[in-house]
């Protein structure tokens, strides 16, 4: 038993209370607020009126092992260290339903400024019984309490009283939780063949996690040797099993997949990768096993920078050279018809803008085109093709999307912000890998609606109906272009704008979620994860109902701006500090709130090759946000980029 001062509170959320200006559109729930005294002090009651004389109420916590009674127990711990009232809410379902995920409550609320702690109580794909709202009485407490679907400790302050923050907090649940989080139809366990298991768990982790919130289990198809083989490794629980198969992408690569899912002695609904090289041999596969997915071929042709380019509509102002023995010939064929410089010379197969240049002349053109036809040459699939294509000046973004059936269901842009090759007088060796992405965008909401209409019809040309698309595109005849406002670069409208309407140059789709570090920006900015529609996607049209559920963002948009930014190399050398990310925020312990998630890729031991790294030029990240506005955020990324720092042994390694 636990002795405690304490009041009960229980509210109906109305999905328009008529004096709010944001409407709830989600499942109906109520909520049990439980409001603790520290009972040494005088405090204020949960109406907010002066209350000195609360009686202490024996609570019995004796559940072994029930969720909501854990958390009860650790919040009253936790209200009594802070030696100042506190309060939980508790959320119970006023209607019969399944749980869309099991931790919704968890997901949605990540980074709301007025939850200290939350939890959500249901196993995945829970049936819900609905409890009618009344009241409860301390005593009741153990009745009622093991029925509550998920609990949030309310963040409090002393500035704050819990009134005002408990107001917070319905208007917090009402942005966050209007979505389908409950679903009417039952929904059933899935299981989920996965190709290529990424580097570590530090780049992957939540996706297995939204695996097991949506009751998919995931058999990993990798290398043997991988992290998650060990059935007793520390990650064994985020798969059900793993089939040790070779990944290398060779003529027999989907012959070997097929063999591997044939082998598994259960049914398997789903097989995916997010792997660009396998995404064509994987859906290959599907179509052999007869599982959902979409035309291997569209995948071929989203891997392919060159066949992408040739199905858009102004494909005439690009060619693809099958090598680059074919320049001289094109250039005297079309010596005519050749675009103004600067043009863009890319390898017809890659990633992470590798081995991409401008170029200003035919000299820098020939030199171009050699390079990039040499770069996968000797790859196990060899690839000589390269594309040339117009330089557009305007904005670069990543736009990702969420298609079913063709249509949009969420998109959200980023700005991704000029690279030295962008610079006036930049060369051939001035690259365009990123240097930071934010979001959301600054573009004006016309602009956006045209890469939204844009993109989506260059994803179906390709022969796609549905899926998560990670595009690059750039802005022609934008209102914005990037300059020095006070010191800091953003986009800013121009002194005089273009008469024509904007337009999108899609310079590549990737066919699967964006990189892991723009996902969980995304999920944590907008409210939408990536990963778990590309999981229910992989299952087939079954599970269309939690993909749109799941593809609400928060209502009210963007909880705060947030840039994924890099530390590029700046000089060759042998890397001394031991982690020079964690090393910044130790000397910078006041940005630790204003940071979701940082790592170190180059520690010490690393060699760096400086500016002219090419496979990775990066020696840290850090994912910055702001709830002021976007210049407070590039504000605190300046504040990174100038103090950053690192010993680097700049005489080359023996």
């Amino acid at each position: 038993m636990l002795l405690v001062d304490v009041e009960l509170k229980t509210t109906a959320t109305e999905r328009d209370n008529g004096y709010s200006r944001q409407r709830y559109s989600g499942p109906r729930y109520w909520s049990l607020d439980v409001v603790v005294h520290p009972h040494e002090r005088a405090t204020a009651s949960i109406d907010g009126e002066d209350d000195r004389q609360h009686s202490r109420t024996a609570l019995d916590l004796r559940v072994s092992g029930c969720p909501p009674f854990v958390f009860l127990e650790e919040s009253i711990a936790a209200i009594r260290d802070a030696q100042r009232p506190g309060a939980m809410r508790f959320i119970f379902p006023a209607e019969d339903g399944h749980v869309t995920r099991s931790d919704f409550l968890e997901r949605r609320l990540e980074y709301c400024e007025c939850a200290a702690k939350v939890a959500s109580f249901t196993p995945p794909l829970q049936a819900l019984s609905g409890e009618a709202l009344r009241e409860v009485e301390p005593s009741g407490l153990s009745e009622i309490l093991p029925r509550a679907i998920g609990g949030v400790l309310l963040r409090t302050s002393d500035s704050t009283s819990l009134t005002a923050a408990l107001g917070e907090l319905d208007v917090a649940l009402r942005n966050r939780l209007s979505f389908p989080w409950m679903l009417p139809e039952p929904l059933r366990r899935r299981r989920v063949a996965w190709v290529q298991g990424r580097e570590d768990i530090n780049v992957s982790r939540r996706a297995y996690e939204s695996a097991r919130a949506l009751g998919i289990s995931i058999v990993m198809i990798e290398n043997a040797g991988h992290w998650l083989e060990d059935d007793n490794g520390p990650y064994a629980h985020l798969r059900e099993a793993f089939i040790p198969v070779d990944i290398g992408v060779d003529a027999a690569f989907t012959q070997r997949i097929v063999d591997a899912v044939r082998s598994y002695p259960h049914p398997v609904d789903g097989l995916m990768t997010i792997s660009d090289v396998r995404l064509p041999g994987v859906a290959k596969a599907c179509e052999i096993l007869g599982l959902p997915t979409s035309p291997h071929d569209a995948y071929a042709i989203a891997g392919d920078k060159g066949r992408t380019r040739m199905t858009e509509k102004d494909a005439d102002s690009s060619v693809v050279l099958p090598s680059a023995e074919d320049l001289p010939d094109w250039l005297s064929s079309r010596r005519d018809e050749l675009p103004p410089f600067p043009l863009i010379v890319k390898p017809c197969l890659g990633w992470n803008s590798d081995c991409v240049s401008k170029v200003s002349n035919e000299d820098e053109l020939a030199e171009a085109v050699r390079r990039a036809s040499q770069r996968h040459a000797d790859a196990a699939e060899p690839s000589t093709a390269v594309v040339v294509e117009p330089y557009v000046d305007g904005p670069e973004v990543d736009a990702n999307f969420v298609l079913l059936d063709g249509e949009v269901l969420f998109m959200d842009v980023s700005d991704d912000f000029p690279s030295r090759g962008d610079a006036r007088g930049a060369d051939l060796d001035d690259d365009f890998q990123e240097t930071q992405v934010v979001m959301p965008t600054a573009l004006p909401r016309k602009e956006v609606a045209v890469l939204r209409d844009s993109l989506r019809d260059s994803v179906l040309r390709q022969g796609f109906v549905s899926g998560v698309f990670h595009c690059e595109a750039r802005v022609r005849r934008s209102r914005m272009r990037y300059a020095k406002q006070r010191g800091i670069l953003d986009l800013k409208e121009k002194a005089d704008p273009p008469l024509q309407d904007a337009g999108a140059y899609l310079l590549e789709n990737n066919a699967r979620p964006p990189g892991y570090l723009e996902s969980v920006a995304v999920d944590l900015t907008h409210g939408v994860d990536y990963y778990a529609l590309r999981l229910l996607l992989s299952v087939g049209p079954e599970e269309k109902a939690r993909v749109r559920a799941l593809a609400r963002p928060f209502t009210r948009g963007a909880q705060f701006h947030l840039s994924i930014m890099i530390v590029p190399q700046t000089r060759a050398g042998v890397m001394k500090t031991a982690d020079a990310g964690a090393e910044f925020l130790r000397q910078h312990p006041d940005l630790r709130d204003q940071i979701t998630h940082y790592d170190t890729q180059m520690k010490g031991g690393a060699v760096l090759e400086g500016p002219s790294a090419k496979s990775l030029w990066w020696i840290a990240y850090f994912c910055v946000f702001s709830r002021v506005d976007r210049r407070d955020c590039l504000r605190l990324v300046q504040f990174i980029e100038d103090n950053f720092s690192y010993e680097l042994d700049e005489g080359r390694p023996s």
